[in-house]
């Protein structure tokens, strides 16, 4: 494919990416026209109101995130050469959902039950950093990435045990607010949630850029790597501390969200029909957000049709998870 198939794709990409993101900011439980969306006048107060305090961040955050974890899955599959391999592999989400459990249910063992956003994103960060704290720690003295991938889901495993253990201390009030976290939502995170998840997000990405060479020759195996320069132990601790960024940092503010980062970095391979990460990379940026907008205008007509509030994994679970059936049964081929 030449360099204008690969413009073309680019573009029509992010004209869908106009398109789903105009659709997301006027579907809700509320529907209002297009031109609710400019008009300022006296009568459009209350459309202004749910524009700017509820929608818009709301659709810039399922941008920013379908973006962090896509990216953020491609990265993954690379270093360790598996293509079921997802931004959550390393232990992250896990350690994110170990703070929250521990700040929600071990607090409501003494009365106090913390449900605030803030408090419920600073506790997913900290579990999220220790973990990465700990996997980095042991990507510098391993020498293979299957040790690293072995490490890392037994953090995951430890940190699932500890969080089953409190579920089974804590109350039913504090449960419900744990187990509402793990299912995702977009909905929580406001302006200033959404500023500092930007800036967490943005350090990653330009990781992420630095780190598209080697990337490049990772994929033609460690040895050749090798012999191009790239050196090994550093390119995997860029790894691994770029995905806990861009991971960790949507995990934090929206709860885990399914499936994504392991379904779009196939799908971005497939239409550039290349896996160079110059082209990869910036694909499945786009592709990851044009998908979780997709399933937030899905929310949203479930919200005014059904009037059912859906968690946002659910539906990323129903249009990924078919995806990754049908690599399974190619790659079984």
């Amino acid at each position: 494919m030449n360099k204008r198939h690969h413009i073309l794709l680019f573009l029509l990409l992010s004209i869908a990416l106009f398109g789903l993101f105009v659709a997301d900011l006027c579907l809700g439980s509320t529907l209002f026209p297009l031109r609710a969306l400019w008009e300022q006048g006296e009568g459009n107060g209350i459309y202004h109101h749910i524009l700017v305090n509820l929608r818009l961040p709301k659709a810039l955050t399922a941008i920013l995130a379908g973006s962090a974890l896509s990216v953020s899955g491609i990265l993954m599959q690379t270093l360790f050469r598996n293509p079921l391999a997802g931004p959550y592999i390393l232990g992250v989400s896990s350690g994110a959902s170990l703070g929250v459990a521990f700040v929600v249910m071990c607090t409501s063992l003494f009365g106090m039950v913390s449900a605030g956003a803030g408090t419920v994103a600073t506790s997913a960060i900290i579990g999220s950093t220790l973990v990465l704290l700990l996997v980095m720690s042991v990507a510098g003295k391993v020498k293979d990435n299957v040790s690293l991938l072995i490490v890392g889901m037994m953090v995951g495993a430890i940190a699932g045990a500890l969080v089953n253990i409190m579920q089974n201390i804590a109350n039913p009030d504090a449960l419900k607010l744990f187990i509402v976290w793990t299912l995702g939502s977009l909905s929580a995170v406001g302006w200033q949630e959404l500023q500092v998840m930007a800036v967490v997000l943005l350090v990653g990405a330009l990781m992420v850029t630095m780190l598209l060479k080697p990337l490049n020759g990772l994929l033609l195996g460690e040895n050749y790597a090798r012999a191009l320069g790239i050196n090994i132990s550093r390119t995997r601790l860029g790894i691994v501390l770029a995905t806990s960024l861009l991971a960790g940092g949507v995990t934090a503010w929206c709860g885990p969200i399914a499936f994504i980062g392991v379904a779009v970095p196939h799908l971005a391979r497939g239409i550039m029909h290349t896996s160079n990460h110059r082209l990869t990379v910036p694909a499945c940026a786009l592709l990851g957000a044009n998908l979780l907008l997709l399933c937030d205008c899905m929310v949203s007509l479930a919200s005014y049709s059904l009037s059912l509030s859906l968690p946002i994994s659910t539906l990323s679970s129903l249009v990924a998870a078919p995806i990754i059936i049908y690599v399974i049964l190619k790659l079984k081929n």
